[in-house]
Order: structure tokens, then C-alpha cells, then sequence
């Protein structure tokens, strides 16, 4: 998911997709330790997309206060 198209969804919206993301991160990670992932860049590009999504709600933290 791109900064963009981050920045275009509300902040309720945003802090339910990162909760779904964390999930969605844990289970891969416990899959992929059961059985290898065809592509275990996966997890990485996964990682990096909640870091944008607790940074950006972290902003708009800081800039409505």
C-alpha cells in the first residue's frame, strides 16, 4: 500500500486496517515458520506497510493537539 493511498483513508478507517495488517503480519509469520513462503519478501513488504500506517496515524496524533 503507497503513502497516498494511506493518507486518503479516515483515521477510524486507518486504525482498523493496521489492527487487520498486525494479524494478518502474525499469522504469516507463524505460517512461515510451520512451512517456508514462496516469497518470504512478503513479510518484509508487510512490515515496512504498518510502519507507514502507525506513522501516519501518529501525525495526525501530533497535528490535532
Amino acid at each position: 500500500m503507497k503513502i497516498a493511498e494511506i493518507r486518503e483513508l479516515t483515521t477510524a478507517d486507518l486504525a482498523e486496517r493496521v489492527e487487520a495488517e498486525i494479524a494478518n503480519y502474525n499469522q504469516m509469520i507463524l505460517n512461515h515458520s510451520i512451512s517456508p513462503l514462496e516469497n518470504p519478501a512478503q513479510i518484509k513488504q508487510l512490515r515496512k506497510t504498518i510502519a507507514r500506517m502507525k506513522t501516519e496515524l501518529r501525525q495526525r496524533e501530533l497535528n490535532n493537539k
